[in-house]
């Protein structure tokens, strides 16, 4: 088997912590940012973890 190719567009916007798990950033933070409101924009400020059925897509996206 060759060797997979990792995907560069997945790798820019997710990254892998110490224990394993896959993070990633939200949506709905770059524009119009002054009709949200400050707790909105704080949720939006902390990290996602991927989670369900994406982390296989994901991981085989990575190459991991």
């Amino acid at each position: 088997m060759p060797k997979l190719k990792t995907h560069k567009g997945t790798s820019k916007r997710i990254k892998i912590t110490s224990t394993g798990k896959l993070t990633r950033s939200r949506a709905y933070s770059n524009h119009m940012l002054s009709k949200k409101s400050k707790s909105r924009k704080r949720a939006i400020n902390r990290v996602a973890v991927v989670r369900g059925a994406m982390i296989q897509n994901v991981k085989r996206a990575l190459g991991i």
